[in-house]
């Protein structure tokens, strides 16, 4: 297999938890989003919605849609098993890990490509940025390109969006049971693994939110969550340090 990803994606980052937890063996092959490597031909071919990640199965097989690639990975390694086996619980899971995709990411991604895009994209010409907006497949997200290219998102927006993100802290903490360590209870699942690329943001953005004191249970799930052996094999680098790195990329050397 060889999985298309970026490194500081949550999508990605959930599909290499589940490949970590299955003990998949894997070739990683790195997209810079900020070279619109995502939006090449080749890449398209792969996924033609033009977003990470990708994972070729086979040659000439590929599958995209994070929840997806879960799924089939699930299935494919049945052992240690992902989803629960009674069907009311595994369509609770699934409406979970859709809620995360459509009312958590939206507001990361506001918050993550202000940080990460925002500065590349804004030193492109007019002529460049046309260029770049007709390669990428869908609306939405031309129109997020516009925004940080040529509207910036305001602090009053981003503001916004973490009040919006931090539902999802709220929301785990009322699924999580006092005797439970995990989101569907007694047994880790594809609903840990989509949850924990936003928690581990909001453990960068505002860590009082997972408190002890404000949300103990979540403050759990989450010491829990970093000690399994997949969380370190994963690699969900911390964006503080990759900004560092770059800047130490970039800074000439005296």
């Amino acid at each position: 297999m060889r999985l298309f990803h970026a490194w500081l994606s949550s999508a990605s980052r959930r599909v290499r938890l589940c490949l970590a937890e299955k003990n998949i063996p894997y070739d990683s092959v790195a997209v810079d989003l900020s070279r619109q490597e995502q939006h090449a031909p080749e890449f398209l071919a792969m996924n033609p919605d033009g977003v990470v990640p990708a994972l070729e199965i086979s040659p000439g097989r590929f599958l995209h849609e994070s929840s997806t690639l879960c799924e089939y990975l699930d299935d494919i390694a049945p052992e240690p098993p992902l989803r629960p086996a009674d069907p009311y619980a595994l369509a609770q899971m699934r409406n979970f890990v859709r809620w995360t995709d459509e009312k958590s990411l939206p507001h990361l991604l506001i918050l993550n490509w202000s940080l990460m895009l925002q500065s590349t994209a804004q030193q492109w010409s007019d002529q460049e940025l046309q260029d770049k907006l007709a390669r990428i497949p869908t609306a939405e997200r031309r129109e997020a390109w516009v925004r940080i290219a040529r509207k910036p998102y305001t602090e009053e927006e981003k503001a916004e969006a973490l009040r919006k993100l931090l539902l999802l802290v709220d929301r785990m903490e009322g699924m999580l049971a006092p005797s439970s360590p995990w989101l569907m209870g007694a047994n880790y699942s594809l609903a840990d693994i989509a949850a924990a690329p936003f928690i581990a943001r909001i453990a960068e953005i505002e860590p009082a939110a997972l408190a002890e004191a404000t949300h103990p249970r979540v403050h759990r799930w989450w010491q829990a969550m970093q000690q399994r052996p997949a969380f370190a094999a994963a690699r969900l680098q911390l964006f503080g340090e990759v900004l560092q790195e770059r800047q130490r990329a970039t800074t000439p050397s005296r």
